[in-house]
């Protein structure tokens, strides 16, 4: 199986530094360049094929998020990762909003960072547990919808990244029910996957 292919961006040569030697260390990735200026990914990604960006949110002139826009517009197929330090319901929900495959903290583990860009890389939206421990703090009051009690329930744990099995085991119910549920949450919600629905949690102010 090929490498990921990665391209790194962060205004501080430190962090740049760490992760390309983390990533080197392991054939699973290929860094193909690391910038600390944004505006020079965009004309790197016209001459190299790239799976994933995986970029810090603040920097001076552009942040990674308006990068992420610019990259998606240009080249849909290259997965976006944000890096980042803030955990701000505003910068949480506007990353929400965008195209991103990933968003990741800072405080990240080794084994997490590359257990993530594996799953993004196949497909899957990755989102830091801190993040889902956010959204998990959601209240039956606010919802403009009329999801039931056990439709809370199985709203949590599909945040919690919970398979249908997990969550019948949790709840102690068959896994056709969890379907039943999950699918009610989907319809009731107008989304159709994770990050749709972690959207809806964060455009409708639903975290406290």
């Amino acid at each position: 199986m090929p490498p990921i292919r990665i391209v790194l961006l962060d205004d501080h040569h430190i962090v740049l530094e760490g992760l390309r030697f983390l990533l080197d260390q392991d054939p699973a990735f290929s860094v193909l360049a690391s910038f600390t200026q944004p505006e020079k990914v965009i004309p790197f990604l016209q001459t190299h094929e790239t799976d994933i960006l995986l970029t810090d949110y603040s920097m001076s002139g552009m942040n990674g998020l308006e990068l992420i826009k610019k990259v998606k517009a240009n080249y849909p197929s290259v997965k976006c990762v944000l890096l980042s330090m803030h955990d701000e319901p505003a910068v949480v929900r506007d990353a929400m909003k965008s195209q991103i495959s990933g968003f990741l903290f800072k405080n990240i583990s080794k084994a997490e960072l590359k257990n993530a860009l594996q799953k993004i890389n196949s497909g899957l939206v990755y989102i830091s547990p801190e993040i889902s421990t956010q959204l998990l703090n959601v209240r039956q009051n606010q919802l403009d919808i009329s999801l039931t009690e056990r439709e809370m329930d199985i709203l949590e744990l599909i945040i919690k990244e919970f398979s249908n099995k997990q969550i019948a085991d949790t709840l102690q119910i068959s896994e056709r029910t969890v379907e039943t549920h999950r699918k009610n949450v989907f319809r009731k919600t107008s989304t159709t996957n994770l990050v749709g629905l972690m959207k809806y949690v964060f455009e409708n102010k639903l975290m406290s």
